[in-house]
């Protein structure tokens, strides 16, 4: 073997990191403060949802004192944009301030503005979950205004809008596996819009809310993902369907051997970065209560791209893995500081056996 290659049997050691948003503690502090107690928590690297989270005015001396601190401490900063879904982005009039009216030109900002200071892997997502609303109307794929295929296309459009400019910038746009849409469309519009300038953010719990089966979803997603957001959920079957429930990693039905070993393969150098149940210190009010109608005709018929294997598969994990640990019923600061450092925990555990892919 040559300087610098990696045998076949070299040990993986990814970074460890978590979600800058929902760290305990990181709504009452600032970004420096949530570097310092991530790290202090044992955390490799910190996951800065967007760059307006790290600079609302894109300030060049913010954002690279946000950065010079994260070196200091040997640790990871990563960021993104916003949701890129025109049908979403009226909720998050930020987008369209950052460019002074002009939402394209916002997102360009904040993709210079991330380049800058080294953040050239920028997670996206297509809408947002919306609190509140009965049954299926919590997801946006079911809006009754504009079909969820009309949805889909103007998102296209818009990422084709941003390719020369990630092109141009040397970045990485990174669609999440968010909750609204299926692995399948996220692949199909990373490959419409091109791998060169598009990835995937895996987040291993959410596609459940689309009726997938975890292993199904790594070997869709493996070979384009870039960043992550790992983290765990039970299933429990209840009147009408299952509900989801967000666990610490390691306590719900995610296969993370199978994740990391995945990963370990085709994505060696990527950030695994842990995304927190929220806590209601910081996030106040009444916890979110998903569930997954099965049994209505139209909410299983949304998701034509799914087998019947898989769909298989997917019930069977309600019985598969039996009760799950209770969700406590008061979720504080130390409650969630428990669940995120149990995850990290059974991350760290995963991956330390995984071998790591010899390059090609």
């Amino acid at each position: 073997m040559g300087d610098g290659e990696i045998g076949p049997e070299a040990a993986w050691a990814p970074r460890v990191g978590v979600d800058g948003r929902k760290f305990p503690g990181a709504a009452r502090g600032g970004c420096h403060d949530t570097l310092v107690r991530a790290r202090a928590a044992g955390f490799d690297g910190v996951f800065f949802r967007t760059v307006l989270d790290m600079s609302p005015r894109l300030d060049d001396g913010e954002l690279r004192e946000i950065r010079e601190h994260a070196d200091d401490l040997g640790m990871y900063v990563e960021a993104g944009l916003g949701k890129v879904n025109p049908f979403a982005t009226p909720e998050a009039p930020e987008l369209r301030a950052a460019g002074g009216g002009d939402i394209l030109l916002g997102f360009r900002r904040m993709m210079e503005a991330a380049a800058r200071i080294g953040c050239v892997e920028l997670w996206a997502a297509t809408t947002n979950y919306q609190l509140g609303y009965p049954g299926r109307f919590v997801w946006d794929r079911f809006r009754t205004d504009v079909a969820w295929s009309e949805q889909l296309a103007a998102t296209r459009r818009f990422l084709e809008r941003l390719r020369p400019i990630a092109l141009d910038l040397g970045v990485h746009v990174n669609l999440e596996t968010h909750e609204e849409i299926t692995s399948f469309e996220l692949v199909a519009l990373v490959e419409a819009v091109g791998p060169d300038v598009l990835g995937i953010v895996f987040d291993t719990a959410n596609p459940l809310q689309r009726l997938e089966h975890p292993r199904f979803t790594t070997e869709r997603v493996a070979p384009y993902v870039r960043q992550t957001q790992l983290k765990d959920c039970a299933l429990t079957p209840v009147e009408g369907g299952y509900r989801f429930d967000l666990t610490s990693c390691g306590d719900g039905v995610v296969d993370f051997d199978h994740v990391l070993s995945t990963l370990a393969r085709t994505a060696p150098k990527v950030n695994l970065t842990i995304e927190n149940q929220e806590s209601r210190d910081d996030f106040p009010g009444p916890a979110p209560v998903t569930v997954l109608p099965i049994r209505d005709p139209d909410f299983v018929a949304s998701h034509s791209d799914l087998t019947l294997p898989e769909f298989a598969a997917f019930t069977s994990l309600v019985h598969e893995y039996g009760p799950r640990p209770a969700i406590p019923a008061r979720f504080g600061h130390e409650e969630a500081m428990d669940a995120v450092l149990r995850s990290r925990d059974h991350i760290r555990r995963s991956a330390a056996s995984r071998p790591m892919a010899v390059p090609a």
